[in-house]
């Protein structure tokens, strides 16, 4: 399957000044489209590393969204970093500048259009509040993977359902994935052998193993991947978890 990551950047999000909002939807929105995050990262407003890290996924097949760091301020580095990244100079991109001017008229000057200076050739990502575009790159110009949001969720989350539903409809419910799991009375290190052993048998699926550290001991474990190899596989834990005598309940996923 096509895998999909996120960047949510900014040093208030680190410092614990403003909670993230981001992930949580992005898990959301990929989900109603039969969609799963492969992976997400925080990252401060720090313009090597922002770079270090678009240079990497830019690198790779990865379908990646970004959240923060696209205004015009001091404290702002994304898009210079995006550039920086895909080796681009940043410009001034006419459609987002008629975006702002639409929006604000003559006070779109002098500092708003600065939100218009984009890595070129980027296309552009409507946004539907204020028309402060977001944009997207990939080293082939022909197929961008990366797209940069802004900060503020209300405006990020539309325009990532926008771009998901333009660009990328074709990996819509591809497969139903699902998890299923039980609740064994045991540690981890009892069930250690028989997850390996799971492991080796269902390489297509992710097995998680989740204690609670309860008075008594329990692990829920379970598989996750496509419903009917997933199906398969539950049904074997559970014969293998029997045969070493440990009690164990359904749950309900």
């Amino acid at each position: 399957m096509q895998n999909f990551g996120i960047y949510i950047i900014g040093d208030e999000i680190l410092s614990g000044k403003r909670q993230d909002k981001h992930l949580t939807q992005a898990i959301s929105i990929l989900k109603a489209r039969g969609l799963t995050l492969a992976w997400a990262e925080y990252l401060a407003d720090d313009p090597r590393r922002l770079t270090e890290h678009f240079s990497r996924s830019l690198a790779s097949s990865d379908i990646v969204f970004s959240f923060g760091g696209i205004g015009a301020t001091p404290d702002d580095f994304t898009r210079q970093s995006a550039a920086a990244a895909a080796n681009l100079p940043i410009e001034r991109h006419a459609g987002a500048v008629a975006e702002i001017e639409a929006r604000f008229g003559e006070s779109a000057y002098p500092n708003r259009v600065l939100m218009a200076d984009f890595p070129a050739g980027v296309n552009l990502i409507p946004n539907p509040i204020n028309r402060v575009a977001g944009f997207s790159l990939g080293l082939n110009p022909a197929q961008a993977t990366h797209h940069f949001l802004p900060g503020f969720p209300e405006m990020a989350h539309p325009m990532m359902e926008w771009v998901l539903d333009t660009y990328y409809s074709q990996y819509f419910h591809q497969q139903t994935m699902v998890e299923a799991s039980i609740l064994v009375t045991a540690t981890e290190s009892q069930l250690l052998a028989i997850m390996q052993d799971i492991v080796v048998r269902y390489p297509a699926l992710k097995l998680f193993s989740l204690p609670k550290l309860t008075e008594i001991r329990q692990v829920e474990l379970g598989v996750k991947g496509g419903e009917n190899i997933v199906l398969q596989a539950i049904e074997e834990i559970k014969a293998l978890v029997t045969a070493a005598g440990f009690p164990w309940s359904e749950i309900s996923n």
